[in-house]
């Protein structure tokens, strides 16, 4: 399945929770399933450990501008969408 397909706006179909997207079920566990495996052994979690780093647990100062701001926010909301989408692979099969 190519992603081009995975990421096609179908109507009918309910919004994703994790991203806001609609996609049909087995869209939303492909993409799920994938992202969990691309962070389950030992390289995959440092690497979900560095990006943890570099986004939930980095603080910006009183001097950091609007845009450096909506930059950091943008990068945590992304880190949160792929901790959901391995947490949701989980309860699945966990």
């Amino acid at each position: 399945m190519s992603w081009s397909r995975l990421e096609a706006p179908r109507k009918g179909y309910p919004l994703s929770l994790i991203d806001g997207f609609r996609r049909t079920p087995e869209a939303e566990n492909r993409i799920n399933e994938a992202i969990a495996r691309a962070f389950h052994d030992d390289s995959g979690k440092l690497a979900l450990a560095y990006l943890r780093s570099i986004t939930i647990e980095s603080i910006n100062g009183p001097d950091a501008s609007d845009a450096e701001l909506r930059h950091q926010e943008g990068m945590r909301h992304l880190f949160g969408i792929i901790e959901a989408r391995i947490k949701a692979q989980g309860t699945k099969h966990g």
